[in-house]
């Protein structure tokens, strides 16, 4: 299923619709306005939070945790390696994602890898509008989970020291 996510959501404070393919509201993301750290809380159609995600404050590289119910579900960092940077998303239960791609421009693919099977493919090339993009969801993956390591994955991207 693609899913629509508008960049206006990382300016803390500011919310934003994610949108369906049909163009129906289905997640509202938050951003919380916090002294210490950059929170958002991914929140169903009804306003029920379904995940928080939050900037680790003290960590040996800049992570992103995501929480449910108080308990983190994943944490999303870069991955430094010689030939190109990536992502990593660490779930809980010790499976991995890796993250490869242009995250500035918002091309990039999520791939789990246990056996290689893509959970997403993030793109802004489908339209035209500036500040948004799409995240593809494979069927059988979480789809609040997958949303929550795009914006993490946003987050951080955004924040690096030599952009």
């Amino acid at each position: 299923m693609r899913y629509r996510v508008q960049d206006k959501a990382f300016s803390i404070g500011d919310d934003s619709w994610i949108e369906d393919e049909r163009g129906a509201r289905v997640f509202l993301l938050d951003g919380k306005m916090l002294p210490v750290s950059q929170t958002y809380e991914l929140k169903d159609d009804t306003g029920e939070v379904l995940l928080t995600i939050r900037r680790k404050i003290v960590a040996l590289r800049e992570t992103m945790v995501v929480e449910r119910d108080g308990g983190a579900v994943a944490k999303v960092h870069k991955k430094v390696r010689l030939v190109r940077d990536r992502f990593c998303v660490d779930l809980r239960g010790g499976e991995e994602w890796t993250v490869t791609g242009d995250f500035l421009g918002k091309e990039y693919e999520v791939v789990r890898d246990s056996d290689d099977v893509r959970v997403a493919l993030v793109s802004r090339k489908w339209l035209r509008l500036r500040d948004t993009y799409t995240v593809d969801v494979s069927q059988g993956f979480d789809v609040p989970l997958v949303l929550a390591a795009a914006v993490a994955i946003d987050a951080l991207a955004r924040d690096e020291p030599d952009r």
